[in-house]
């Protein structure tokens, strides 16, 4: 089974025909919100919004391992993950859809593995390639066939948040070679890496990152909720090809 996770900006699906809500409790406590089950296209799909059905739960605090946890629990294999970021390279202007394919973890005091309990052995994920490639394939597809420009390769700097960063943080992850900044991206991918279930990132870019473009000064947080709402009306499509062809290849 597909699941979809919300950022910010997207804590529902209007597309989505929704067919019942789960309460989920996992080892690791309740995740965000129930879970909702439903149906694009006729083919069933759960979401989930990473920060509450109010968007009340900053960055720093989303209970990580119990949304994947739950995921996991109902039979997951597949995670889209839709994560609002900034741009930092020039060809991530407001308005753009991007896929990265790297991702650099600045994050710190989240809990990030599952297997840290005094009985459990220590595990080392593999995670040269952080995102699936197969995911990243099938997202990339979908996009295509309904003709939307989705950028498909980036490094995805992981940020503590819930604050902006400054100009000058963001002149360091440029040259660590970041090229777009969030703050959800890390430990999710690792979670699911650590579960088995595959996992890919989809990124509106809301606005330029800090000393950059016309953030050159400061992020105007008016016109990134404007871009943001615009820009998410695309992904939501994306994600429901991604939906219909992925039912189209399991049936």
């Amino acid at each position: 089974m597909l699941a979809i996770i919300g950022g910010t900006g997207l804590t529902q699906l209007d597309n989505l025909n929704i067919t019942r809500r789960l309460i989920v409790r996992t080892p690791y406590g309740e995740p965000s919100q129930p879970l909702i089950f439903g149906e694009i296209a006729g083919n069933e799909v759960v979401f989930l919004a990473r920060h509450g059905n109010g968007h009340t739960i900053p960055p720093h605090e989303v209970n990580y391992r119990a949304n994947i946890s739950a995921l996991h629990l109902q039979g997951v294999t597949e995670i889209a993950a839709i994560a609002t970021v900034g741009g930092i390279h020039s060809e991530l202007a407001p308005g753009v859809i991007a896929m990265p394919h790297q991702i650099i973890d600045y994050t710190h005091g989240r809990k990030n593995t599952f297997y840290d309990g005094i009985d459990l052995p220590v595990k080392h994920i593999d995670f040269t390639e952080p995102y699936c490639a197969n995911l990243r394939r099938k997202c990339a597809q979908a996009a295509l066939s309904i003709g939307e420009r989705l950028v498909d390769h980036g490094m995805y700097a992981a940020m503590q948040g819930p604050r902006l960063e400054t100009a000058a943080e963001i002149d360091r992850l440029e040259r660590d070679g970041a090229t777009m900044v969030g703050m959800t991206g890390m430990p999710e991918a690792a979670l699911a890496r650590e579960l088995g279930i595959s996992y890919a990132a989809i990124c509106p870019i809301a606005n330029y990152a800090a000393g950059r473009g016309d953030s050159l000064h400061g992020i105007q947080y008016e016109e990134l909720v404007d871009n943001l709402n615009q820009t998410m009306v695309r992904v939501c499509n994306i994600i429901a090809e991604l939906v219909r062809q992925n039912g189209l290849k399991q049936t």
